[in-house]
């Protein structure tokens, strides 16, 4: 996905898959973004997840983070699955081995507008236990992000997009940003292409 922004131009990668049948998977997860041609953030999970009704599995596993700064390694525990009215959700809590926590949490919905026209509005949020000034991080309310993308299946494996988020910095996060000169939030025009396996 390509963002650009006020000042300017970034690019954000998402990828999850698993592997197995019936009620025991492997689940894998990738993230990693970049702004004006340097990293940002990159990590990587590998989860066990284990289906315990029709539409819920309960995973665990670990992360590994990659950027910024030296490599870390969360245990990581969860659910995810499918609410009433067709809402994906997935909320993941991590434990490092210094005893930090952080929460996230992200809930997305698919609006069938035609056959191939799919609106999808998505909302993320992430709380971390105590404060990491290395890493910019703030105890509380970290970040948010709010946005809307809409997609044109040309196949349903193979689908550009288009979208508008609102990412935004909350609290002791938004404070250490603001004394970094980083920006706290605003816009982004996004563009990408969604393809499934």
């Amino acid at each position: 996905e390509w963002q650009a922004k006020a000042g300017g131009t970034g690019v954000n990668i998402d990828t999850k898959g698993w592997v197995g049948r019936g009620r025991d998977r492997v689940w894998f997860r990738a993230v990693g973004d970049g702004e004006d041609g340097r990293v940002g953030e990159a990590e990587a999970h590998l989860l066990y997840g284990r289906q315990f009704s029709r539409w819920w599995d309960v995973v665990a596993g670990v992360r590994q983070d990659f950027e910024p700064g030296p490599s870390r390694t969360w245990a990581a525990f969860g659910i995810q699955g499918l609410a009433p009215y067709w809402f994906e959700i997935e909320l993941t809590g991590y434990v490092e081995a210094s005893g930090r926590t952080h929460l996230r949490g992200e809930v997305e919905y698919e609006l069938l507008l035609t056959n191939r026209v799919v609106l999808q509005p998505l909302v993320e949020l992430e709380l971390f236990g105590r404060s990491n000034p290395e890493r910019g991080v703030g105890a509380g309310l970290s970040t948010t992000e709010m946005g809307v993308r809409l997609r044109y299946e040309l196949r349903r494996e193979f689908a550009p997009y288009v979208g508008v988020t609102w990412n935004n910095k909350w609290g002791k996060t938004a404070d250490l940003a603001e004394a970094a000169g980083e920006d706290t939030g605003g816009a982004r025009f996004v563009t990408g292409l969604r393809l499934w396996f």
